[in-house]
């Protein structure tokens, strides 16, 4: 699967499922969306690869780093402080809308009183760290069903 800024500049390329959606309701998310919260798929980092340009860090600068377009500013994705196993892509740079409903969502603390999202499960801030792999395992049983009954029917 491929995906790209708006303006083309920068492509990337997915090659795994998503470990696990979500959605973020920090005030930092909403500042960088213009949006109530940010979207993400925490793809496995073997599996996304820029494949042209060269995106630049923004945002905050800090040990977690989020990769825009230098040209048109596409927040494109973000690699986790600590979480050097997947990189979160917003699932609206690819080509195809698929992975955008949140399976998690994180910071509803800071959550504006009049947003909302169909995620299964809800956070006041980030899961503990024993936490992402049970969800990562719950979230792979829920897309195997979802599969399963989309998959059409068929007759002998």
């Amino acid at each position: 699967m491929t995906g790209s800024c708006r303006c083309g500049q920068v492509e990337f390329e997915v090659a795994a499922a998503p470990l696990m959606t979500m959605a973020c309701h920090c005030r930092g998310c909403q500042k960088m969306t213009g949006s109530a919260y940010s979207l993400s798929a925490a793809i496995p980092s073997e599996g996304f690869r820029v494949t042209r340009g060269e995106p630049v860090i923004g945002a905050l600068h800090g040990p977690t780093r989020h990769f825009y377009c230098g040209h048109c500013k596409s927040w494109l994705f973000t690699r986790p402080e600590g979480m050097d196993f997947f990189v979160n892509v917003r699932p609206t740079m690819l080509a195809e809308a698929v992975w955008t409903e949140p399976f998690i969502e994180t910071f509803t603390a800071e959550k504006l009183s009049w947003a909302s999202t169909p995620a299964r499960h809800s956070f006041e801030h980030y899961p503990a760290p024993e936490m992402y792999q049970p969800l990562i395992a719950e979230f792979a049983e829920h897309i195997a069903l979802r599969q399963a009954d989309e998959a059409p029917a068929t007759g002998r």
